[in-house]
């Protein structure tokens, strides 16, 4: 399962081991012990990475391989494409632009789609010093 948690100043993507029913499910349980508000609704979530990072091939190949329709890829410009995920938004309410958005595909694309965040984010860190 990925997990993009959104924040009021970033976003962060994580590969957890839980399947969606699992951690979805605790979520609820936290929630209601905790007595705060929990909105969950389908959803797409989209960032952007690089068109030059290594294994970007790869990617559209396991897009075009997975009929489900869960990732979409759309060239932005020259340098950035755009990532497109379905999956389901939790937040305290709807409206809400703070929250965790979660997703499942398969194992592989999961892990190949972390692993090159991952490197976007080390590459946009180096770029930054």
């Amino acid at each position: 399962m990925l997990k993009l948690t959104y924040t009021e100043s970033s976003f962060d993507l994580e590969c957890i081991t839980l399947s969606l029913e699992e951690w979805v499910a605790q979520r609820v349980i936290l929630a209601l012990r905790v007595g705060q508000s929990l909105c969950i609704e389908p959803s797409t979530a989209s960032f952007l990475l690089p068109v030059d990072l290594p294994g970007v091939e790869v990617l559209r190949s396991e897009v075009k391989r997975d009929d489900r329709e869960i990732i979409a890829l759309c060239a932005c410009d020259a340098e950035y494409m755009e990532v497109t995920l379905r999956g389901s938004w939790l937040s305290v309410s709807s409206k809400d632009s703070v929250g965790v958005f979660v997703t499942t595909m398969s194992d592989r694309a999961e892990f190949f789609l972390h692993k090159l965040w991952q490197e976007a984010q080390s590459c946009a860190s180096v770029m930054s010093e």
